[in-house]
């Protein structure tokens, strides 16, 4: 194992940890994924590459890692709530389709987008409606514990009975006594006893479509049950990681502390990660605002509010300019410069391949390799590691210009830094694919075209291939090792 101190931000206690697995070298890590019901947006993305950033970076300092990723199918009523229409069940009925082929559909065009943003595919990716055994089980076991209430066929959680004994509110902040204040106006409304309680299980209506026997009624089982169940079933009883949006620490990851502490006796998630949001116009991107841009959209620039298409990788790159626990606004200015920025570093590394070692080094290399290692350490701050590539890209751009030198072992270590944390750990990729190499071979053509004018002293036709060059955007540099070039 590599030998690095990480440390992470725990949501839990509000501060910087050490991280120390429970089982070392064994990760245990749970991220909520999608509801499947719609295409995946800039809010999707963020979660997924956060987290394929933290799987990576674990993986790389030698962590054997177990990564599930839930696909949410069943149980997640509109605005998070415990009435309403299942948001899959709607879709299906609008579109007239059966559930699981709207579920099917919208997880195959999810895959889709990750592999474009280059994201790792998890361990394991359950689906919530093939696991409603375990959830029922798991129900059996908080209502065993009394915790836990059936109402007409529905069960809801105690959280007023559980806060006597328990901190509900430990995650988000909440105060169950505050809850109580606010809430008592509308008690006697429904069937639960507080408004704030929450369902386990509901009893299906009849006109519901998605639904399993059980104990209790025909019905499904509460949004918040799934991640309880698969958690503990794919990880163990305590495991090391939970992850997730800001925007699920209430109800969504409070309700799951509440649920195992109820059902086990004690809390199963060790370390609590939460990526900020992503705001359009200083307000939150999501579909029950409907101010959000599919993915799909950003690569083909066909939403009004884009100027132009953005790749996938400039889409990474730009949330990996923000440390994940920082909001990231979008504005199309913001990926214009981040399209830049990752031009800018895929140009360098193609560069670096091409220097020339001397006898000495003006930089140090080591200390620039060891400062990256540093800030992945320091709760993966992706924008510090993307800052000190930078300064290897002005090196690069130093030594290619012969205002600097560098050692062929410093020239070794800066390639080795470049690979491991632009590719291996930060996920970025070229983009053009085999198109860059018949690329070079037809600049390097156009440059021996150029060099054959020169030498018969026609520096008229030499510098207009030069000039025509730069306004697509080529730059030319000549040096005595001859003529290189690249991207403006």
């Amino acid at each position: 194992m590599v030998d690095q101190t990480l440390t992470v931000y725990n949501t839990l206690s509000r501060q910087k940890q050490v991280f120390e697995p429970l089982h070392p070298p064994f990760v245990g890590m749970y991220v909520c994924g999608p509801t499947v019901y719609g295409d995946a947006h800039l809010g999707h993305a963020r979660p997924a590459v956060t987290f394929d950033l933290i799987f990576r970076y674990l993986k790389h300092i030698g962590f054997k890692v177990r990564y599930v990723r839930n696909i949410t199918d069943v149980g997640h009523l509109e605005n998070d709530a415990d009435e309403g229409e299942d948001k899959i069940a709607k879709k299906a009925r609008l579109d007239k389709l059966e559930p699981m082929e709207v579920v099917q559909f919208y997880t195959d065009r999810y895959h889709q987008n990750m592999d474009q943003l280059n994201v790792l595919r998890p361990s394991i990716e359950p689906k919530a409606s093939g696991h409603v055994i375990e959830q029922i089980e798991m129900i059996r076991k908080i209502l065993h514990a009394g915790y836990a209430y059936e109402a007409n066929g529905s069960v809801y959680f105690d959280v007023e009975k559980y806060s006597h004994s328990h901190d509900y509110g430990k995650l988000s902040g909440r105060v169950v006594d505050e809850l109580l204040i606010n809430t008592r106006a509308l008690e006697g409304q429904g069937e639960k006893k507080n408004p704030f309680d929450f369902a386990l299980w509901k009893k299906a209506q009849p006109e519901h479509i998605m639904r399993w026997p059980s104990p209790w009624s025909e019905g499904f089982p509460g949004w918040h049950m799934e991640c309880s169940a698969m958690g503990t079933k794919y990880l163990g009883e305590t495991f090391d990681i939970h992850g997730g949006g800001m925007d699920l620490l209430f109800p969504h990851h409070e309700a799951e502390i509440a649920q195992a502490t109820a059902a086990l006796g004690h809390e199963s998630v060790r370390y609590w990660l939460h990526n900020n949001m992503v705001t359009i116009n200083g307000q939150k991107m999501g579909k029950s605002l409907n101010n959000f841009i599919t993915l799909n959209e950003f690569f083909n620039g066909s939403h009004p509010t884009l100027e132009k298409s953005y790749s996938p990788m400039a889409i990474r790159f730009f949330t990996l300019q923000a440390h994940y626990r920082s909001t990231l606004d979008f504005s199309n200015e913001a990926l214009q410069a981040a399209e830049k920025g990752f031009k800018r570093l895929m140009t360098a590394m193609q560069t670096l391949q091409k220097l020339k070692p001397g006898p000495i080094s003006d930089s140090n290399i080591k200390a620039l390799h060891q400062a990256c290692y540093e800030a992945m350490n320091d709760d993966f701050n992706s924008p510090m590691v993307i800052a000190q590539l930078f300064e290897g890209v002005r090196i690069i751009n130093s030594v290619n210009d012969e205002l600097e030198k560098i050692t062929l072992e410093d020239l070794e270590l800066l390639k080795k830094t470049f690979q491991i944390f632009i590719t291996d750990i930060l996920g970025l990729t070229p983009e053009e694919g085999e198109q860059s190499e018949l690329i070079d071979n037809l600049v390097q053509t156009i440059i021996t075209l150029r060099k054959q004018a020169r030498e018969g002293k026609d520096f008229k036709t030499s510098d207009l291939i030069r000039d025509e060059l730069k306004k697509i955007g080529i730059v030319l540099k000549d040096n005595r090792e001859g003529t290189s070039w690249e991207r403006e």
